[in-house]
């Protein structure tokens, strides 16, 4: 056996014998030396490293893939195509086989019904605009109206346009301005829900529609004026002259003298023009020359409004204006101009002018009487000072003007506090109305302003995260507040004893005889003279034309009504009480989603405090 040998069996080697066998040549084979040598080798290396040899690592050839730019081996490949194949038919097929499906989209939520009363509402403006009309007016029986208004004046172009003011031909300019003011502020504050249900740009041209008649009740391009008008038409109580009282006409059918009535002095009418023209010259921002006309005109014609020694209501010792709308102060138009001049300008001397100590003493503003709480054609105080309380919510201006809008402030919450029915401030019917003109007719324009005001402080409250107010020791949740907005609206839209809604139009059941000389007169072709139009008023006839969207008068203060054409404290709308309607509607609505658009109204408000330096340039050595 030979000694290298390791893994048994002998090593011989038989030199010159030769076999005849296999066998033989098999066991008499020359053995290789060099494979000898390297058993010899073998047996002179230590353990270790004969270990490294004991089992040698046989790997195998990898296979690769050549794909042009790159070099992959073939077991990656096969996995990343696996890879792709199961991502295509995780994600990939199912988006094909829906895509591929027959579309059958839910069909988006139906609007709410605020929604469904905000467009017939907006018709009612439609139906009420004097001039030349549009094509695209959409209220089939009115037609072009009062093109000689204001021929007897020394205006040019007379006083053509604008809007009458009920259910008679009379342009009101007071009650109109506070109309187009409060149009405006609904904009301005809900814009994304005026977008959202397709009204916005309609909302627009009812605003420009009154603000550009609102530019021809005085001279507009001039800085300094010394009258404006504040009327056309009207009647003297007890006339039998022809005149828009007397006669039952339609407004295509004046045929009658319809004077232009001018004041010398009248802060209150001009201070409500100016608040008018200002909010709407925020609205018509995007329009750069006609916003920059507005501010022009609320400028001139708010200082008119301050001028010295011309400060009496505009209503004093006019009977064509005094029996209707008499205007009982002008500190609060002060405190509403100067608040919405300040929005649209920027200057100070208008946000101190408004937080000036003297216009709220003068106006009563603390007196914490419960009537003005009440906002109207006529009062502006709870609204002045909830558009300057906002100012103070989300601006914090602080020092010189912090102590006086904290006032307001405080007496806006106190306001909403009394129309609450726990704290018994004012008298509810038992159907649930609030009876905010101690139940004297027409009160379903003041319970729809009130609505509105609720409402748009609760979003106030909202976007600064405050969950309530203070009523005395009590704490009433924003909750509380917005059930009151929509308790009244809900009201007036037919949840009410008479199951009846006092918006035409709206609902199944609602006024048919309503007060109003163009929809209770056929649209025939027949030309209808001043008394001869007597009939249709006196009919007992369902009006021919309804005046869609149009908001009545409103019950009395045992929540009757009565539905009769010559009941015109019951069945007449106006143009302020459906303004306000327009904006409590907008206000609640849930189209567009919810909340205000906090920062529209203050895009001209100057940074409050100094801006941070620059920082300094880099120090060089």
């Amino acid at each position: 056996m030979h000694s290298g040998n390791n893994w048994g069996g002998s090593f011989e080697i038989m030199n010159g014998a030769e076999s005849t066998t296999d066998d033989d040549r098999s066991r008499n084979m020359e053995w290789d030396r060099g494979a000898l040598h390297s058993q010899q080798h073998y047996r002179n290396l230590d353990e270790t490293q004969q270990s490294w040899l004991l089992y040698p690592q046989e790997t195998k050839k990898k296979k690769y893939v050549d794909l042009g730019c790159i070099v992959c081996s073939t077991k990656a490949f096969k996995w990343t195509l696996y890879s792709l194949v199961v991502v295509f038919m995780v994600i990939a097929l199912p988006t094909i086989i829906v895509k591929t499906l027959p579309d059958h989209k839910s069909p988006p939520p139906p609007p709410d019904n605020y929604t469904l009363a905000l467009h017939k509402a907006l018709l009612f403006f439609n139906a009420q605009k004097s001039g030349k009309l549009p094509k695209n007016n959409g209220i089939p029986w009115r037609g072009d109206s009062g093109l000689q208004d204001g021929n007897d004046t020394d205006f040019k172009g007379g006083l053509v346009g604008g809007y009458y003011d009920a259910g008679d031909n009379v342009k009101f300019h007071f009650p109109m301005a506070f109309t187009m003011t409060m149009l405006s502020w609904s904009l301005i504050e809900y814009n994304h829900k005026y977008k959202a249900i397709g009204e916005y740009n309609h909302m627009r041209d009812l605003i420009k529609w009154g603000t550009d008649y609102l530019l021809l009740t005085f001279n507009s391009s001039a800085t300094k004026i010394d009258k404006i008008y504040c009327q056309v038409g009207g009647s003297l109580n007890g006339s039998t002259t022809p005149d828009d009282h007397y006669c039952w006409e339609r407004p295509e059918d004046m045929d009658y003298r319809r004077p232009s009535i001018f004041v010398n002095a009248g802060p209150d009418l001009a201070g409500e023009i100016a608040a008018a023209l200002a909010a709407a010259s925020i609205v018509f921002r995007d329009n750069n020359a006609y916003s920059k006309m507005l501010v022009k005109g609320a400028v001139t014609v708010f200082d008119f409004a301050r001028e010295g020694g011309k400060r009496r209501p505009y209503s004093r010792g006019q009977p064509y204006v005094e029996p209707f709308y008499n205007s009982t102060g002008y500190y609060d138009e002060y405190m509403w101009g100067a608040a919405w001049l300040y929005y649209a300008t920027g200057n100070i001397s208008y946000i101190s002018l408004a937080t000036n100590p003297g216009i709220p003493k003068n106006s009563r503003a603390f007196y914490m009487t419960p009537n003005l709480s009440v906002l109207s054609w006529d009062n502006k105080l709870p609204a002045a000072m909830l558009l300057l309380t906002r100012f103070r919510i989300f601006l914090s201006p602080g020092y010189p003007y912090e102590d006086m809008l904290r006032m307001y402030h405080n007496v806006t919450g106190l306001n909403m506090c009394s129309y609450l029915q726990q704290f018994h401030v004012f008298n509810w019917t038992k159907g649930g109305m609030i009876q905010l003109n101690q139940g004297k007719p027409q009160p379903l324009q003041y319970v729809a302003n009130a609505a509105f005001l609720a409402s748009l402080f609760v979003d106030y409250l909202n976007a600064s995260s405050v969950p309530g107010i203070n009523c005395g020791p009590k704490f009433v949740s924003l909750n509380d507040l917005r059930s009151f907005a929509t308790s009244q609206i809900d009201y007036i839209l037919g949840k009410n004893p008479m199951n009846m809604s006092y918006v035409v139009g709206y609902g199944s059941k609602f006024p048919r005889h309503v007060h109003h000389r163009g929809a209770s007169i056929p649209h025939d072709n027949k030309r209808y003279s001043c008394t001869g139009g007597w009939k249709w008023r006196d009919s007992r006839n369902r009006n021919p034309n309804n005046i869609t969207g149009a908001m009545v008068g409103g019950p009395d203060r045992f929540d009757n009504f009565h539905d009769v054409r010559t009941n015109f404290n019951q069945t007449e709308p106006t143009l302020a009480g459906n303004a306000g309607l327009v904006a409590a509607l907008v206000s609640l609505t849930s189209g567009g989603g919810f909340g205000i658009d906090k920062n529209a109204i203050f895009s001209a408000v100057p940074p409050l405090y100094p801006q941070s330096p620059p920082p300094p340039p880099p120090w060089k050595p």
